[in-house]
């Protein structure tokens, strides 16, 4: 049984030549103090067993704790691995399964996933990584059902991701559960990257660049979540963007890779989410601030999309927010 502390400890395992990207957004997201956000903050630890790493591009890490520590964290992230060929290591191997015995909630960011395979974490259940490593890795560990096409998996307290850009979507997945949707909306923000990309989405959606960057949909998506409390068609959407409705769907499948209708519920969806965590609101205020108009069609809603109910999500985030 873990002891609480006030701090919610990370600690992030350091192996030598780790890709930079999946190693800096753990760092990035827990490791960068933000008083005026997270309060109080993580306590965010490197680890790594020997005392000093070397990673990608000749980079070098000093760790601030052992792998001794790693094992007594609330949260434990594995990053990419240098080589998916190569078996992990066995000092890590042994201290991931000791951290999930106590408890721990594991998290392998990309091909950080074949350490957890090795320590048995991923058996009988889903898990992903980077879709060019995803046949590797069920080749290997036969009893980990491996899903190549969505950005993160949640089995329990082991969570997995596709790679790059997925780590960041389920780092900021992981905020929202300790923090609220408010607190990730934020922290996004200033991130520049959307809040919420949902678990399923595709891993490779073939997005172009637009030809004209000046020509993007800000204006229009600011519009609309200054305007969720009321009807929006697309045809409202449409004339915002003084486009034709044909022209918007082309549009927001570029640079969304979603249907106008599609972002329009997330946005009600985060909408709501952040109402019940920060409001008293009554289920129909919430229903009506957020654009779904009645609590029949929120409930609907939050079943479909986050299997669960608006009253249960407002205890959960009370029960561990008190």
């Amino acid at each position: 049984m873990r002891k609480k502390r006030d701090n919610h400890r990370v600690a992030v395992a350091v192996m030598a030549g780790a890709p930079l990207f999946e190693l800096a957004v753990p760092c990035e997201v827990f490791g960068l103090p933000r008083p005026d956000l997270i309060d109080p903050p993580y306590e965010f630890l490197l680890c790594a067993s020997g005392p000093d790493v070397a990673v990608g591009f000749g980079f070098h890490v000093p760790r601030t704790s052992g792998l001794e520590d790693l094992i007594q964290a609330d949260t434990v992230i594995v990053p990419a691995c240098a080589d998916v060929t190569q078996t992990p290591p066995a000092d890590l191997v042994a201290a991931l399964r000791l951290a999930h015995e106590r408890g721990a909630r594991i998290v392998g960011l990309c091909s950080g996933a074949f350490a957890l395979a090795e320590a048995g974490l991923l058996d009988d259940g889903k898990s992903t990584t980077h879709w060019m490593y995803a046949g590797e890795l069920a080749r290997r560990y036969p009893k980990v059902d491996v899903d190549p096409a969505v950005l993160y998996t949640a089995e329990g307290t082991v969570f997995t991701s596709a790679g790059t850009a997925a780590a960041i979507d389920l780092c900021l997945e992981l905020v929202r559960r300790d923090r609220g949707a408010a607190v990730v909306n934020e922290l996004a923000r200033r991130l520049v990257v959307p809040p919420h990309r949902s678990a399923d989405q595709a891993q490779f959606v073939p997005v172009p660049v637009p030809e004209n960057p000046g020509t993007g949909l800000g204006p229009v998506v600011e519009w609309a979540r200054a305007h969720l409390d009321q009807q929006i068609t697309l045809a409202d959407l449409a004339a915002q963007a003084s486009v034709s409705p044909r022209t918007l769907i082309r549009r927001f499948e570029r640079e969304y890779a979603l249907t106008p209708h599609r972002w329009l519920q997330i946005e009600r969806l985060r909408r709501a989410q952040h109402l019940l965590e920060s409001t008293t609101l009554s289920i129909d205020q919430v229903a009506g601030r957020s654009g779904f108009g009645t609590a029949t069609s929120l409930r609907q809603a939050f079943a479909r999309h986050l299997h669960t109910s608006p009253h249960a999500y407002r205890e959960v985030f009370r029960l561990e927010h008190d």
